[in-house]
Order: structure tokens, then C-alpha cells, then sequence
């Protein structure tokens, strides 16, 4: 005899966390997310119904299969997942579980849910991110983006947070990460010996600048 434990109902639809890759449709009127493991391949909406990845018929999560979204239980586990190279690129997110849902020991495998907040990592350069550009992948139909700061983006075609959240609806908020707040990123990577290391190399570019300057200078008197 299958002992299982007992059915949940709570009074208000769980919170979880995850991390995803933010895309926009060909044609720039949608907003939307892919996985970054099994539901790659399948993006979805703020508002979105989970589908077998394999294809198979039946409704997700089904107990004999690993379909469905996936989220964990607390935000600082999967800021964590941002750490790992393959994952740089992703954003956090916070989500609503609805609907039918599997509760594991770390989080929730499940047949609905809203997506709440995005957080858009830091910039390479260690800014603040304020606009999304092409990050050079794509699924078919969507092109994948990811946040930079303004002066990164430069001329190339670029979406701010607020149009993104506007574009996936369903009163998403997107919101950009101070770099001090994020794993990994380039302003915790550097200690105080690489900070000096830094301005001492910034200082020498600025010496040999102008000396260029009064070399011009004097060329043009004389």
C-alpha cells in the first residue's frame, strides 16, 4: 500500500523563486522567459500553463514525469544559481504557484504560475543595468536579451526595464540589482589591492594623456 502525504490547500497561492533568460518576440510586442535546464526550449509568459517538455499528453506536473515550472522555496537559493557561468546571463525571479503543485524539501514543481518581480543582474562593466539589448541567442520567434547600462548598449537596439514589464503585463515589475547586492559580480570580485592596482593603472593613462596634450601644445607654438 502507497502511503502519500496529505493534499495542501492553502489559503494563499505560495511564493518561489527561480532563475530565467529574458526574451522578446520577433515583432517586439511580447515579453516573455525561457528556462535555463528542461523548459528551454519553451518560452513563457508572465501569466503562463505549464507543458510537458517531452511532449507527452498529459497535464503537468504529472507524478511519473519531471514537467511542470520549478521554483525554489527561498530568493537566496536561487540568487546563488546566478553564480554558475552558464547561468551569468539569467535573472531572479519571484513568482506566484497556482494550481496543482508538488511541494519538494527545496521547492515546488508545478501547473500555473505569475511571475511577480524580475531582478536584472548588473552589467559586465559592474553598472547598474538599465536597458535590455540582443544577448545573441534566440529560440524560434523570440530573441533573447540582457540587461547593460547605457553606455554598454551604445547605438545598439535596446528595450528599458519599465517597456519589458509593460510588454509581459500581468503587473510585472522589473527592477535592476545594485552590483553590491549580486554573486559574483565584478565590484565583489575586487578587493581593496585590486582596487588601488586599478586607479594606479587609470592614474598612468591619465599621465601619458597629458603629456600628449603638452606635446601637441607645444608643436602648435612652435
Amino acid at each position: 500500500m502507497r502511503l502519500r502525504l496529505p493534499a495542501e490547500r492553502p489559503k494563499e497561492p505560495p511564493t518561489g523563486y527561480k532563475i530565467a533568460r529574458l526574451a522578446l518576440s520577433q515583432d517586439g510586442a511580447r515579453a516573455g522567459f525561457t528556462g535555463v535546464s528542461l523548459g528551454a526550449a519553451l518560452p513563457y509568459g508572465a501569466l503562463d500553463e505549464a507543458r510537458c517538455v517531452y511532449g507527452r499528453r498529459h497535464a503537468a506536473p504529472h507524478r511519473r514525469c519531471d514537467c511542470g515550472f520549478h521554483c525554489v522555496h527561498e530568493r537566496a537559493v536561487a540568487q546563488a544559481l546566478l553564480c554558475v557561468g552558464e547561468h551569468r546571463g539569467a535573472a531572479l525571479l519571484q513568482v506566484t504557484v497556482l494550481g496543482a503543485y508538488i511541494r519538494f524539501e527545496r521547492g515546488f514543481r508545478y501547473a500555473r504560475q505569475r511571475v511577480r518581480a524580475v531582478t536584472v543582474r548588473p552589467c559586465d562593466c559592474g553598472a547598474r543595468a538599465s536597458v535590455l539589448v540582443d544577448a545573441g541567442w534566440g529560440r524560434p520567434g523570440w530573441r533573447g536579451g540582457e540587461g547593460v547600462c547605457g553606455v554598454c548598449a551604445g547605438r545598439r537596439a535596446s528595450v528599458r526595464l519599465a517597456e519589458f514589464a509593460r510588454l509581459a503585463g500581468e503587473g510585472l515589475t522589473v527592477t535592476a540589482a545594485p552590483p553590491e547586492s549580486v554573486p559574483g559580480s565584478p565590484y565583489q570580485a575586487m578587493g581593496v589591492p585590486e582596487l588601488v592596482a586599478e586607479a594606479a593603472l587609470l592614474q598612468a593613462r591619465l599621465d601619458v594623456f597629458q603629456g600628449e596634450l603638452a606635446r601637441l601644445a607645444g608643436d602648435e607654438r612652435s
